[in-house]
């Protein structure tokens, strides 16, 4: 009768220890070691590019959602300090939206095995400019022990998101902006 306690009593210990390992690893993300975000305006008369390596990110491997941000005034590159200046103050207003945020779900099944590579779609709200546009975004990702490297092309047009070109500048700012993301995630 004491072993068949005593084996009861193992059993529920068990039992709680392997609940409460799945509960940790469960609660574990991915988030944003290292990443950059590069965009070009490819307009009739000028070719314009920036980036921003302060990008911050989450996944959740348990429910797929995700989360991106990146400080808009992080922006470097351009073609002069004053485009750099417009794009900040006349184009974006950093000062009134100082961030640009993509969130959601995966669509997609991953399985967070390393080793496995996947094309997935991203849907959720991508806000720039105080303006949300739901969207689905597709990328390819590549797990590693305890990591996941993300690769994503997309466009933005900017009518999307309330900014406007001056037709005196149409010439020279494209409508649809080209997105490039790229970003190691390291499970925390």
């Amino acid at each position: 009768m004491i072993k068949l306690k005593s084996l009861i009593c193992t059993c529920i210990c068990t039992s709680a220890l392997l609940a409460i390992s799945f509960t940790i690893k469960a609660q574990k993300k991915f988030s944003i070691e290292k990443g950059e975000i590069n965009f070009a305006s490819r307009a009739q008369l000028e070719l314009i590019k920036a980036s921003s390596d302060k990008v911050q990110g989450l996944i959740d491997p348990a429910t797929h959602q995700f989360a991106f941000t990146v400080e808009v005034r992080s922006f470097r590159g351009f073609n002069s300090e004053l485009q750099r200046e417009h794009f900040n103050e006349k184009y974006l207003e950093s000062e009134k939206y100082p961030r640009a945020r993509f969130s959601g779900k995966i669509i997609e099944h991953i399985d967070f095995t390393p080793g496995n590579t996947f094309e997935v779609r991203a849907k959720g709200d991508l806000e720039i400019h105080g303006q949300k546009q739901t969207r689905i975004i597709k990328s390819k990702v590549v797990v590693n022990d305890g990591q996941l490297l993300i690769e994503s092309l997309f466009t933005v047009p900017l009518a999307d998101h309330n900014i406007s070109i001056p037709s005196i500048v149409s010439q020279k700012i494209a409508t649809e902006i080209e997105v490039d993301f790229k970003a190691t995630m390291k499970l925390q």
